[in-house]
């Protein structure tokens, strides 16, 4: 066995006022196979919104932040090439990187268009359909469309990350806001992902001739979302959004208050975290309503907090060697808002099995980060002094 060079490949539009805040675009470049679905079509569109923002650039246009186009090695040996690169970056990744766009398998189906992301980019979503046509309806939006179906744009479109994603890592590991958009077959999924098969032609034929326009489509979605994260004065990073998952998670474990009371114990702390959380959100945005953003300085400020919000979400008091994914809503372990739910469910599930002192040290850390974001949005220092 022998050692194989990994190469990452990078290109960037530098930005004028902010060009060391980043906003990145990447593609997995290989595949066990042909790979037509799995990194040919997310490559392409890379390398076609690497162009048209070079010829735009060229033409005069000015970006307020840069832009990074990167080409992923080693995708197929589990994303080797992007983690190799988020941990040699981990220390300063959540002060650089604004977002992360995955176009890996962006084009799959022509049933539906998804998009797996963190909360913070949801919003984005909406204003970008309103402009890109249907793949399979000329002349209409996607955003059209789902209205004369009767469907409400976010609960067709936004989906959870998932674990195998591309976008994953980058927020679950890095903290960094992450999208990983597809356009999806619901009756007839595409078969040869991840085979010899997995050809332009099978891909064309699946696709009824339509691969053009899908790709195209994806693109203008990726490229239309990167653009106003790099235009746009204040970020329109929607760093609310914690609050609601973090008031639906507290509505579920209060279902369990009774159970917690005869045993002596509270969940009062974390709804306490969540609503300075939520005061921290409302407060900046009162403040950025009402402020001068002519005013470089004060932008910057303002921007810094709320590029660092997924970050504050990721727990400080685990390992990120033994427990890499910390995101207390997104990662995986015991320092996670689902794993203390799963764990308050046995009180009424299996009583025998509940660990008073367990379900007290989640409860502290899980507060202590809720906590630490919070103070982290309203620009305060951190300081706690509840006591468990």
């Amino acid at each position: 066995m022998s050692s194989v060079l990994i190469n990452n490949i990078f290109g960037s539009v530098e930005g004028k006022e902010e060009p060391d805040q980043y906003i990145i675009l990447g593609a997995q470049r290989d595949s066990w196979g042909p790979g037509a679905a799995k990194s040919g079509v997310g490559t392409a569109i890379l390398l076609e919104l690497a162009r048209t923002f070079r010829a735009m650039v060229q033409n005069g246009f000015q970006p307020r932040r840069s832009l990074l186009f990167v080409s992923w090695d080693a995708g197929d040996f589990g994303s080797v090439g992007a983690t190799e690169w988020l941990e040699g970056y981990l220390t300063m990744l959540h002060l650089k990187a604004v977002a992360y766009f995955s176009l890996d398998r962006a084009v799959l189906g022509d049933d539906r268009f998804v998009a797996y992301t963190s909360p913070l980019l949801a919003n984005l979503i909406e204003g970008v359909i309103k402009q890109v046509d249907s793949p399979k309806h000329p002349g209409q939006t996607i955003h059209s469309q789902l209205l004369r179906q009767g469907r409400h744009w976010k609960s067709e479109i936004v989906r959870a990350l998932f674990l195998n994603s591309g976008a994953y890592s980058f927020t679950a590991f890095g903290g960094v806001p992450a999208m990983e958009i597809s356009f999806t077959e619901d009756s007839r999924p595409y078969p040869f992902l991840n085979t010899e098969l997995d050809t332009f032609e099978n891909l064309q034929v699946a696709l009824q001739g339509r691969l053009g326009v899908l790709g195209r489509a994806a693109a203008e979605i990726a490229g239309l979302m990167a653009l106003r994260l790099a235009h746009d004065r204040i970020l329109p990073l929607e760093y609310s959004c914690y609050s609601e998952s973090t008031l639906q998670f507290s509505a579920q474990l209060n279902k369990y208050s009774k159970e917690l009371q005869s045993r002596g114990l509270t969940l009062q702390w974390i709804f306490s975290a969540r609503g300075d959380y939520n005061r921290a959100a409302d407060e900046l945005r009162r403040a950025i309503l009402n402020s001068d953003e002519s005013d470089e300085r004060l932008v910057r400020l303002y921007n810094m907090r709320i590029t660092r919000v997924e970050f504050y979400f990721l727990s400080p008091y685990v390992s990120a060697t033994e427990t890499p994914f910390r995101h207390i809503l997104h990662g995986r372990g015991p320092h996670t808002l689902g794993a203390l739910r799963e764990h308050v469910a046995l009180l009424r599930d299996e009583p025998g099995r509940f660990d008073e002192a367990r379900f007290r040290r989640q409860l502290a850390l899980l507060t202590w980060t809720l906590q630490g974001a919070a103070n982290a949005l309203s620009g305060e220092v951190w300081d706690i002094d509840n006591a468990f």
